[in-house]
């Protein structure tokens, strides 16, 4: 049996990597899914026709969570074409490294938003359905080095760290509308991002790694089928690491 079967996702920034894999994941397992992308329009439209070759309803939107009023109008737009939304993936994110000595103003802010802000913005967009259907999961983004922090990536950190945050007080504040609030840490995920570095270094991290291998993006979306289902009803608040063992 599927797990998602009648189930109305909406994942941000799935044309690619983690996103894409959450995607095909849930549509395999019975999910409707919207999706957001923001700058490939021909991803965006082949992962349709995938989804949508797996039977599910599938559309995707070109729209940018970052920004306050294009999230509520994408919020509507997506409970107006699919009937109500059961489960929010805000999965959306960039990175702009640099030492802290270095870090621009504009390279801190344009983290902050894209990563954490966009998170507040659906989030809050989306609490409406999901009090009138007393009932919606909430799966967050956020990373190890949300946990752990990282040398060079101070911004990224930080807007990590805030979205675990975010993710607990969400739980506290619509737990007893049973709407389920969670967070999720990857660890080192091996994406079209990772396949530019040097193979020396990928296989430092590699080996750094108790379960001896980077992730795929498969063991996340995994993970989001399972916080999605009903089979997670009584887990809120929770930051889970997929992340082979590494901040053992």
């Amino acid at each position: 049996m599927k797990l998602l079967t009648g189930k109305v996702a909406l994942i941000t920034g799935a044309s690619k990597g983690i996103g894409r894999a959450i995607a095909l994941t849930y549509a395999a397992q019975g999910a409707d899914v919207a999706f957001t992308f923001l700058s490939s329009i021909e991803k965006g439209q082949a992962l349709e026709k995938e989804l949508q070759a797996l039977g599910v309803k599938a559309k995707g939107y070109k729209s940018d969570a970052s920004q306050f009023d294009a999230a509520q109008a994408l919020i509507d737009e997506v409970v107006a074409d699919f009937g109500k939304l059961d489960i929010l993936i805000n999965n959306a994110g960039i990175t702009k490294d640099n030492l802290l000595m270095r870090m621009t103003e504009e390279a801190w802010d344009e983290v902050i938003n894209v990563n954490l802000k966009s998170c507040f913005n659906t989030v809050k967009a989306a609490t409406k359905t999901f009090m009138k259907q007393k009932s919606g999961s909430i799966i967050n983004m956020t990373s190890v080095v949300g946990v752990k922090g990282n040398a060079g990536q101070a911004n990224y950190a930080a807007s990590k760290a805030g979205i675990i945050g975010f993710t607990k007080s969400v739980a506290l504040e619509l737990g007893s509308r049973n709407i389920r609030s969670n967070a999720i840490a990857p660890g080192f995920i091996e994406t079209e991002m990772t396949d530019v570095l040097d193979e020396k270094t990928v296989q430092g991290w590699r080996d750094a790694i108790p379960l001896k291998r980077g992730g795929a993006p498969e063991d996340v979306a995994n993970l989001c089928v399972f916080l999605g289902s009903d089979m997670s009803a009584y887990i809120t608040g929770q930051t889970i690491q997929v992340d082979g063992g590494m901040l053992t």
